[in-house]
């Protein structure tokens, strides 16, 4: 009787233990399934990310290609008004030299006309090459913007391209750690259902062997708890008549 009642509570602890054990492996087990989710979901953001960075350096390339193709079209175009400049102030200079040396009023005249009209192409030139250079001026910070940008770009599609190993190891090492928990969890379970089904046999024989215990109790006959009483003694005599005194 004895052993068998502490043999039941042995099992119950062992059950215990087996259960907790189990518990914590479940636990590790999710915990382990939470960090994989987490770094599969931030290398999917990652890569969805480094595909619109990708996206934008090429936008800001295309961008900076036609900005750059301005700036040359623009360096070329005031190149060729300050050459025109140059080239309109040697004809104003020689037509200043006709108007010097004209023989008649009419040729003077004309050299001055002449040169009131050099004056104002050459004034058209410059005031060309001034709007042309502000333009220049604008597109050249516009590049330089752009420039910004895309190494800025490039510096952090390349800081997440540096992680992904960083992602996938800790998925790879999450997946295999999660593989060896959930046999562990099996042996843990199977170590419970023993526990568990020797627990239940050792019980059942506990309860039978307590039940037939009380039926044998049942059926001994009831010990006499107190005796027939004897009857009581005289405790006093009968008194003799009194003697009649002689008077």
């Amino acid at each position: 009787m004895t052993s068998l009642e502490k043999t039941v509570i042995e099992l119950r602890q062992k059950k215990k233990e087996a259960t907790k054990l189990k518990q914590n492996a479940e636990d590790q087990l999710k915990q382990l399934q939470s960090a994989e989710k987490r770094s599969a979901t931030g290398l999917k953001k990652m890569i969805k990310q480094i595909e619109s960075e990708k996206e934008d350096v090429t936008d800001v390339s295309e961008n900076l290609t036609r900005k750059n193709a301005q700036v040359e079209s623009i360096q070329r175009l005031v190149t060729n008004a300050e050459e025109r400049v140059n080239a309109e102030k040697e004809t104003l200079e020689q037509t200043e030299q006709e108007i010097e040396f004209a023989e008649t009023p009419e040729e003077k005249q004309n050299a001055e006309a002449r040169l009131r009209s050099l004056n104002d192409h050459i004034q058209e030139l410059i005031s060309e090459i001034k709007s042309r250079q502000k333009t220049l001026k604008k597109i050249t910070g516009e590049v330089s913007t752009f420039d910004d940008i895309k190494s800025k770009i490039a510096t952090q599609i390349k800081k997440q391209t540096q992680s992904k190993p960083s992602f996938r190891s800790t998925i790879t090492t999450s997946h295999q750690t999660a593989a060896k928990v959930v046999k562990e969890i099996e042996k843990r379970t199977k170590a419970e259902e023993r526990i568990s089904k020797t627990l239940d046999n050792a019980s059942l024989k506990l309860k039978e062997y307590l039940a037939k215990k009380r039926t044998a109790a049942k059926r001994k006959p009831a010990k006499k708890t107190a005796a027939k009483r004897k009857p009581a003694k005289k405790t006093a005599a009968k008194r003799k008549p009194a003697k009649k005194t002689r008077r």
